[in-house]
């Protein structure tokens, strides 16, 4: 025991230390009334007609209007009116893209069943070379209907769809407060950090185009999902409306 105890507190250490040698090169607190739209971009709809369903049969519209930034928050509104579903989904595309480093974001989870909030982030190139072979970083991924549960995953060309680059780990007490989820990106692996605990490792042996597209810039998402092929695919209406909660967004280099 006090040799597993002596481990976890070398490892929090080290990834204190590691953050603290970093230099912090872009943040986002919420600041102000509205998003600043010299950051981030609002993708709208439901996908159609190239995309319908945003390829994972989901059920919501995307709009302008279901979010809010107050106090400093940015909170994504999840609604049911009569029967539509409606949320809100944000990139940085062609804004703010990232290569390596630390990216964290401290949030709290909407639940319920068929509710999927998700922080994760995609390749720039994904409008030359298409999905998967442009990556896909999912820090955070949560469904209700698995309530404390945290999914971390890679999107590759070599494992996409039902990726086996993946991870679910069990925290109790996941859906109370804010939590922070971040990654450790760097040439040789990407690690996944839920409140600073090392949760999962990506690390090929080959990395080649198909295994490790995570050489080149990311862009930043943040939505909410409602049913779909990983979030549904039964809803439960009485849990809505719900809210995603995000306190900040700091990248470290």
């Amino acid at each position: 025991m006090k040799k597993y105890l002596l481990f976890i507190i070398l490892v929090s250490n080290f990834t204190f230390s590691q953050k603290n040698e970093r230099k912090l090169v872009w943040q986002e607190n919420f600041n102000g009334n509205t998003l600043d739209t010299s950051v981030w971009n609002f993708e709208l709809g439901n996908g159609c007609p190239n995309n319908c369903g945003w390829g994972n049969n989901e059920r919501q519209v995307y709009t302008k209007d279901n979010h809010e930034i107050k106090d400093g928050f940015l909170i994504i509104n999840a609604q049911k009116e009569d029967s539509n579903y409606s949320s809100t989904r944000i990139t940085t595309a062609q804004k703010k893209e990232f290569q390596y480093g630390r990216i964290e974001a401290r949030a709290k989870v909407p639940t319920g069943k068929g509710i999927w909030p998700a922080f994760w982030m995609l390749g720039s190139n994904i409008k030359t070379v298409g999905w998967p072979k442009c990556g896909e970083i999912d820090i955070l991924e949560y469904v209700g209907k698995e309530p404390m549960t945290v999914f971390t995953t890679l999107h590759t060309e070599d494992s996409h769809g039902n990726s086996i680059n993946s991870k679910k780990t069990t925290i109790h007490g996941i859906e109370d407060g804010f939590h922070v989820y971040a990654i450790d990106w760097s040439k040789e692996k990407i690690d996944f950090f839920v409140d600073n605990k090392l949760v999962y490792s990506f690390n090929p042996k080959e990395k080649t185009e198909k295994t490790w597209p995570f050489d080149q810039k990311f862009f930043i998402i943040l939505n909410v999902a409602i049913g779909g092929n990983f979030g549904g695919p039964e809803v439960d209406d009485s849990i809505f409306p719900q809210q995603f909660i995000i306190d900040y967004i700091k990248v470290y280099q």
